[in-house]
């Protein structure tokens, strides 16, 4: 199995508290990955310790861009700039626009991560309305769709999206999990952090995170994650 990204031995710590226990992660490519777990379980912190938004206090995170074990590039001490510049691109939980531009401007802000307005409005037309509009006088869902647009129109070849769908209504969710579909066909990666696996979402591997600990893991044809 082919793998785009990988997290091993991960030990995350903020303070005294540590978030994630020595997990290990790997995230195949091509494919639709969910981490699913309650909030404190080590979601968020997963995908941050990829996109290198967190340090990690112990453990590797390994770049293979969907090639083989002989691929494998270390990219623990990388910043997250450069590791968008490999193709990643992190839609996080929150403050995930730029607050001070419009809506325009934060759909085409340059650089790795930057879309553009025409193929943002193709998946939301209701930002055509919003263009001028300062994106910190936005509500909390038309902030989220903007933060979508720039990950959902980036080139990156792997999507890290936290909760994704809070805020939004449900067609304007599944309008999203069909994206991502779309994405994934077309040879792209996701990986979800969710609290439950979305049912509308056709995923390929699943996660389960307790408490900093990944307790089991699972394909689609496999049986069902507990709680989930």
């Amino acid at each position: 199995m082919a793998l785009e990204i990988e997290l091993r031995g991960a030990r995350v710590r903020y303070g005294p508290l540590e978030a994630l226990h020595g997990v290990d992660l790997a995230v195949p490519t091509g494919a639709m990955t969910v981490l699913v777990g309650r909030n404190g379980s080590g979601r968020s912190s997963a995908l941050h310790a990829l996109a290198g938004v967190v340090p990690l206090t112990a453990g590797r995170v390994l770049w293979y861009g969907g090639g083989g074990a002989a691929d494998a590039r270390e990219i623990t001490a990388l910043d997250t700039y450069r590791r968008s510049r490999l193709g990643m691109a992190l839609l996080p939980a929150e403050q995930a626009v730029f607050p001070s531009l419009t809506v325009a401007e934060n759909l085409v802000v340059p650089g790795p991560l930057g879309g553009g307005v025409d193929a943002s409005v193709a998946i939301f037309p209701e930002l055509s309305r919003l263009l001028p509009r300062t994106a910190g006088t936005l509500s909390g869902g038309e902030q989220q769709m903007v933060a979508l647009c720039r990950v959902l129109t980036s080139p990156a070849r792997l999507l890290l999206l936290d909760e994704f769908g809070l805020g939004l209504a449900e067609e304007v969710v599944a309008r999203v999990h069909a994206s991502l579909a779309s994405l994934v066909a077309s040879g792209r990666t996701v990986l979800l952090a969710e609290q439950t696996l979305p049912s509308e979402a056709a995923w390929d591997y699943a996660y389960e995170l307790r408490r900093g600990d990944v307790v089991s893991a699972r394909e689609r044809e496999s049986p069902p994650l507990s709680g989930a």
